[in-house]
């Protein structure tokens, strides 16, 4: 959609930010420096996370150094934050922005308990619309868990709302 006078596109990335601002986004995990983290909707594996900028920009390209610098350090840490708190074997990265154009990046916690056909392919092998939807309470020790280790880490942000507090039904 693009907004009335401008040539910018919104994107679904760009409701998520503002979401995530209005504490109204229960995927939330943190606020980081470069933008927000947060579960992915669907939870074809435990943890599946992405971290979407803020402000948000169309590409990694968009950002300068300082910018690209603190995203990418973010998205790593995040992995980092995964692999502890999850136990995953390994973590995969992906910023692709074909369908949504706006940065942003997944963040996939891979391990080895997961079906043998499905263990070393993408992880758009999956059957994503048969995953799990992300659901707040079920998620809430992994959620609590992801930002103790990310404020651990020192890359977590304070937040004006705790995740999801203004989110529909909470």
């Amino acid at each position: 959609m693009k907004t009335e006078g401008t040539t910018e596109t919104i994107t679904a990335i760009h409701t998520l930010v503002s979401e995530a601002r209005e504490g109204r986004c229960a995927r939330v995990i943190a606020r980081l420096y470069s933008g927000w983290a947060l579960f992915g909707e669907r939870q074809f594996v435990r943890g599946y996370a992405l971290l979407l900028p803020d402000p948000v920009v169309p590409t990694l390209n968009a950002l300068g150094v300082e910018g690209r610098s603190a995203f990418l350090t973010d998205m790593t840490r995040l992995g980092d934050a995964l692999l502890k708190v999850t136990g995953a074997v390994r973590i995969n990265y992906a910023m692709f922005g074909n369908e949504e154009p706006a940065l942003h990046a997944h963040v996939i916690p891979r391990y080895a308990d997961e079906p043998e056909q499905l263990r070393t392919r993408h992880p758009w092998a999956y059957d994503w619309q048969a995953a799990p939807v992300f659901e707040r309470a079920a998620s809430r020790e992994l959620a609590d868990a992801l930002l103790r280790e990310l404020e651990r880490l020192g890359v977590a942000k304070p937040m004006r709302f705790a995740p999801g507090a203004n989110a529909p039904g909470s």
